[in-house]
């Protein structure tokens, strides 16, 4: 295993699927690159799998996908393993989880479908006169929103300066916000997220609305536009589909928690 510094080396490796890629690509971007390490096994002197652990301000995230050569990945996680903090979030391409489990307790939190926008006249259909671009100036309504309709979800409140969040309002209120968890126009990719609709005003098409226009906005930007949502999650994978979005990729996110010798979680 080594550790990787050379944003060309990465790039290289991740543009071969910028779909399942994405978050991976758009976090070698100025914005987010000081929380990153990226660490890989490689094979003949090139990556075979790297795995990328994110430093976020609350929760460390450990970032670990393949599409090919999972063996490899399942060998990285496990070399890689002795070095994690003793508490993150992580996204796993399934199967590679067991890699972890001698050392970390893993919480599953649910599989996941990521989807990749294919069919933008979809959303050029798709009516966005009322949604309205967010600030930084909208920070404190942003999260007050987020803090009643989306309570526990990852909000990063300097992404509200890439300019790519939008919202409905309705009585006097912010009812709905779709943004993104990661932009970057150097790389070309932005990864949608915090998508929400506040509960009194849900079946209205807001969201629809709301990630039209986000939508709209990246389209000129971006060549690789994606999201994660739950497997189950029906209504969200109608939506995305409607709006022209299709399944690229499954993964699983776990909550990870250093086990002690005993069996009992460690910190």
């Amino acid at each position: 295993m080594t550790e990787i510094k050379d944003k060309g080396t990465l790039e290289r490796f991740f543009s071969a699927n910028p779909g399942l890629f994405a978050y991976q690509l758009g976090d070698l971007d100025d914005f987010f690159w000081p929380h990153t390490r990226w660490f890989a096994l490689l094979d003949q002197g090139a990556p075979a799998a790297i795995a990328l652990l994110y430093d976020a301000p609350t929760l460390p995230v450990l970032l670990a996908l393949a599409d090919k050569k999972q063996d490899q990945l399942g060998g990285l996680l496990a070399q890689l393993a002795p070095m994690l903090p003793g508490r993150f979030y992580c996204h796993l391409t399934p199967g590679t989880e067991d890699a972890l489990a001698p050392r970390f307790i893993l919480e599953p939190h649910g599989l996941h479908r990521k989807m990749t926008l294919n069919d933008l006249t979809r959303v050029a259909q798709t009516d966005t006169r009322a949604a309205a671009r967010l600030s930084v100036e909208d920070t404190v309504e942003t999260r007050a929103f987020f803090d009643e309709s989306y309570p526990g979800n990852w909000f990063d409140e300097r992404m509200l300066e890439t300019g790519c969040y939008f919202g409905i309002r309705a009585d006097g209120r912010l009812v709905c916000v779709a943004g993104v968890h990661v932009f970057s126009p150097r790389y070309r990719v932005a990864a949608l997220g915090n998508i929400a609709t506040h509960p009194a005003y849900r079946r209205r098409g807001f969201a629809t609305m709301a990630t039209a226009a986000v939508c709209t906005h990246l389209a000129p930007l971006c060549d690789c536009i994606t999201l994660n949502v739950k497997a189950d999650n029906a209504a969200a994978l109608s939506c995305y589909s409607r709006l022209g979005f299709g399944v690229c990729a499954s993964y699983e996110e776990h909550m990870a928690r250093r086990a002690l010798d005993n069996g009992r979680e460690g910190e």
